[in-house]
Formats: structure tokens, sequence, C-alpha cells
């Protein structure tokens, strides 16, 4: 199996008449996702590319489609509306893409997933891939290939280039995660990572963390105290100003909080390899990996 999304997956785009919504539809529809239907209030009865009918309302979708999972490209000020829609519409896995949603605005929705049993990834994040099964999420299909390695990341586009370098090395993988960079985002680097220690199909994680938070402190010690399987670790933002926001609303380095070097540290205490640069991770994957393998 692989986490959170493959080939059973039923995507419902909500917002996939709109720019971006329209457009990563057909690239998750090219690569194979089952986009089984759309949601744009006031355009119920059309159809997305005269096959994806289009609904007013989430749980007019979800009852005649069947879908399970929700991908969300509305406005930041309608990310709420449509996040509680889905989570009260009965869907069990919601990727929203929207950035610069406010967050007490997150912080609710995220509270009522919590309640309902309900998956959310995001806000402000690339999505999940599986390669070869299905890609729910904006990032380029061409970086990632197939195989057992398991990522999940806070940033988007070093996601791709970790991809990109683990599929050049021949390191192919089982799911990618972008979990997103905000401050408040509804599942976390441990949640992930207790997903993948349970799947079959991963032998070996690669986390990319980043300034600003604990997040990477608070999973070096899961990894320490919970996990079996290898994992190799990359922090950005080594060289980032103190105070200065670095992209994301979340990497703020504070005083001594939140820097790389205290991230690095957590992970060298706990005994988790970090790699210095992107180019590194496959060769020092590859040795965690060897290390694990049986002695003949």
């Amino acid at each position: 199996m692989t986490i959170l999304v493959d080939k059973e997956s039923r995507v419902l785009v909500q917002g996939i008449t709109g720019k971006e919504g329209s457009f990563h539809a057909r690239q998750m529809m090219d690569y194979g996702t089952r986009v089984v239907a759309g949601v744009t209030p006031g355009r119920g009865g059309t159809k997305f590319l005269n096959s994806v009918p289009v609904f007013d309302t989430v749980s007019e979708a979800v009852e005649q489609t069947a879908a399970n999972a929700s991908i969300i490209f509305v406005p930041a000020s309608f990310a709420k509306d449509a996040i509680l829609e889905s989570i009260a519409s009965g869907l069990k896995l919601i990727v929203t893409i929207t950035e610069h949603i406010p967050p007490r605005d997150v912080w609710r929705a995220v509270e009522f997933a919590s309640r309902r049993g309900v998956r959310m990834i995001g806000p402000n994040c690339p999505g999940v891939i599986s390669p070869s099964k299905a890609k729910v999420g904006i990032m380029p299909a061409r970086v990632f290939s197939q195989g057992r390695i398991g990522v999940v990341s806070r940033s988007g586009t070093l996601t791709y280039e970790v991809a990109y370098r683990l599929t050049s090395a021949g390191l192919g993988q089982s799911t990618v995660v972008g979990i997103g960079g905000d401050p408040i985002i509804g599942t976390s680097f441990i949640d992930v990572l207790e997903m993948f220690e349970r799947d079959q199909e991963t032998d070996a994680i690669v986390l990319i963390g980043e300034i600003g938070g604990d997040a990477e402190e608070r999973a070096a010690s899961f990894i320490k105290r919970s996990m079996t399987k290898p994992v190799v670790a990359y922090i950005a933002g080594r060289t980032a100003p103190p105070g200065k926001r670095m992209g994301h609303a979340g990497a703020i380095v504070s005083g001594t909080e939140g820097t790389a070097d205290s991230k690095i540290r957590a992970f060298g205490e706990a005994g988790i390899p970090v790699a210095s640069t992107p180019r590194e991770i496959p060769e020092i994957l590859n040795g965690a990996l060897q290390k694990t393998m049986p002695s003949s």
C-alpha cells in the first residue's frame, strides 16, 4: 500500500473552473489521477474538459460521484468555508493548496477536521503524490519515480529538488507529502512519519525541514523514540538572518529558537544523519539503507 493517495483515490477539485484549479486539474488527470468531480458555486451542471461533472456544492458532488478526497484551489477568503464544507460532506482527505489563509480560519478548519477524523494536508502546500499511482497536488510529476523512499517536507520547491536527486540516483519514492510551511497546518511531520513507519512499501524516509518553530525538534524526538526505519534529514535556512521571514510564514527565527543549528543538533542527538546539501541525501540514504540490510 501507499499512504494517503493511490489509484483508488477519487478526487474532487474545489475551484476547478478557476485559473489554478483548471490548470492543475488537467495536470492531475494527465498523470492518471481519478478526478471525478469539480465544485464551483454557480457552475453546477457544466462539465470540465467535457468529461468531469461540475457541481454547486461538495455534498452534491460526493453523493453523485463517491469522491473520497478533495483538493482546494479557492481564494484565501473562501478557503475556510471550502474546507469546512468538505469535512461536513464526509471526505476523509483534504489537500489545501491555497496560501495566505488567516491563521484563525486555519485553526478552526484543523480543529473541525480533527473532531471528524479527517486528514487535512496544508494549507500552503504542494500536495501529495504516490508516483505512478496518483498526484493530488501541484508538483511537477517528471521529477518523481516509483520506489520505496518516503518523503515528507515543509518546503515545496525543495521537495522537487530532493525528489529529482533521489530519482537520478535510482531511489524511487513510495509517497511524497508536502505538509506546508505555515505556523498552523493540518498534518505534522510526526503524523506522516507514523504513516510511513506502518507502510510496508516504504523502507526509509527523507525529512525536509526548515528554520522556524519546533516541528523538526519534535520529529527528531519521535524518530528516536518510536521509529525503526532509517530517516535522513535536511534543514533549509542555515544562513537565514534572525528575525526575518524566509519564504514561509512559519520560517521565522526568534533568538535561539527555530534556528537551523537547533534543529540539526536535535537530529544529531537522536542519531539521525543530516545532509548539508540536497546533493548529499542519496549517498547518506544509501548508507543508512545498507545498515538495515541483513548480513549474508
